[in-house]
């Protein structure tokens, strides 16, 4: 088995595996314990959340992790049903627990299953507090003598009522009821399976909300290449309506995001990002610092020079950006895989709540979203294109080797393009002489390397993509 080892966000392998009953009741307890050492001094209640997806098996987990954690001697509060991670977050906050153990894999494939740890804050644990959990994984918690009590709650509603209050959301209901905005949204077979219903009250177009433990043979990541049918009925709406139509996609547990436009046009993290840094700092009359990963767009910190509002850079990650959050006051944050979060609401990533805030920006502006983009785009004078390709290595010794070479013999040219700087803050960020930018880094559990670029025009992005993978095989 490979090791038990916390990602960028949470431990995850592949169900039967790595990923199995016996290594759930052994990392939970532990993890509630490290969760009561190092947050439970603030008058907690002493009780852990846990919650789950709509994965194989993902209720079956969640009770084993429940269970342990109950004969380590926590109270157990257990969900009832699938919910989103923030969900689960946000009630670690508002009930004031230890924190939350939520059973899930994200945007991986089927055959994966994972557990995240998120703190009684209401976001992710810090690297330090799961290294703390991975130390003590050869020493198994021991069962208390008096166990805890297990409760089952329902995590919905406090949800819904809380992204309900968030956004005037008497507006954008009546912009749907009188046929103003057409919603449909892709759940991907996803815990956010009738969320945007509930919290709306009106009536929105889900797609694939069906539980599909495989998820259609693809993963619940929001991609375009898993997105046809969410095009095909957009499309085919389109046809017979003159209003404006909106998409959201949101990951396997609700904590990514990207939208589609009325026109079809895919809009990832990188265009929504400055789209709610507009809304929420010139509709909303909000500040604070925007927050990016080193992955992000160049025009993220475009967008905030032109609203006066402090930038930071952080590493790939949300929780990062989460840690960042507790110490200052935020708008924004957000990650180029779609997960983005707000000083508004607990520090964690929050799929619904920007659709929300996306909506709300249609209403309020009364543009299509890449309408509002293209505006940003002149009123910053930068236009840009993006992408990210993962390029599977043959094994870890050539990882080893790939990562030897940029140390010891420094790019000095990329794509016929002279290289003016390097930024190792996470990865090897290359900054190129035309303006455009390559960044190579490595999966820390895998032999994947991904590259990602943004340049001014999509040929030049796959320019430089292209001249990477060549680099790499070479």
């Amino acid at each position: 088995m490979n090791p038990i080892k916390f990602g960028t966000d949470g431990w995850r392998g592949i169900i039967a595996d790595d990923f199995t009953f016996d290594r759930v009741a052994l990392v939970a307890p532990l993890a509630a314990q490290v969760l009561a050492q190092t947050g439970g001094s603030d008058g907690s209640s002493g009780t852990v959340i846990v919650g789950y997806d709509r994965r194989f098996l993902a209720e079956e987990f969640a009770k084993t992790a429940a269970v342990a954690v109950q004969n380590a001697g926590f109270d157990v509060l257990l969900s009832e049903s699938y919910a989103p991670t923030p969900a689960f977050s946000l009630a670690a906050k508002q009930l004031n627990a230890l924190g939350a153990i939520v059973l899930t894999a994200s945007h991986n494939p089927g055959a994966y299953l994972g557990l995240k740890v998120k703190g009684g804050f209401g976001g992710s644990v810090s690297p330090e507090v799961t290294q703390q959990i991975e130390a003590k994984l050869d020493n198994p918690a021991a069962l208390s003598a008096t166990p805890g009590k297990l409760e089952n709650f329902n995590p919905w509603p406090a949800y819904c009522k809380t992204l309900r209050e968030m956004v005037d959301i008497e507006a954008i209901k009546e912009a749907i009821a009188s046929g103003k905005i057409t919603v449909f949204v892709d759940v991907m077979h996803g815990a956010a399976a009738g969320g945007l219903a509930q919290i709306l009250e009106e009536t929105v177009h889900e797609v694939n909300s069906d539980r599909d433990p495989l998820f259609g043979g693809g993963a619940p990541e929001p991609l375009p290449r898993y997105l046809s049918q969410l095009f095909r009925v957009m499309r085919t709406h389109q046809r017979k309506s003159s209003g404006l139509s909106i998409g959201f996609v949101f990951d396997g547990d609700s904590d990514r995001i990207a939208a589609v436009d009325s026109s079809g046009n895919f809009l990832s993290s990188q265009i929504l990002v400055p789209i709610l840094i507009e809304h929420l700092a010139k509709r909303r009359g909000l500040a604070g610092e925007v927050i990016k990963t080193v992955s992000g767009s160049d025009i993220i910190p475009k967008i905030a020079k032109l609203y006066d509002l402090p930038l930071f850079e952080t590493p790939i990650g949300y929780k990062y950006i989460a840690d960042r959050m507790l110490t200052t006051q935020v708008l924004v944050g957000g990650e180029e895989s779609g997960g983005i979060g707000y000083g508004t609401h607990i520090p964690e990533r929050d799929a619904l709540l920007s659709a929300l805030y996306l909506l709300e920006a249609v209403v309020k502006s009364g543009e299509d979203l890449s309408e509002i983009y293209s505006r940003l785009q002149q009123e910053t004078s930068f236009t840009s294109a993006y992408d990210r390709i993962d390029l599977h290595l043959a094994n870890m010794e050539e990882r080893s080797r790939l990562l030897g070479l940029l140390e010891n013999q420094p790019l000095t040219e990329i794509a016929c393009k002279a290289v003016v700087d390097c930024n190792k803050v996470d990865g090897y960020k290359f900054r190129l002489a035309d303006g455009s930018w390559l960044l190579i880094r490595f999966s820390g559990t895998e032999p994947v390397l991904r590259l990602y670029s943004e340049a001014a025009t999509l040929k030049e992005v796959m320019q430089n993509l292209n001249w990477a993978k060549a680099w790499a095989h070479n």
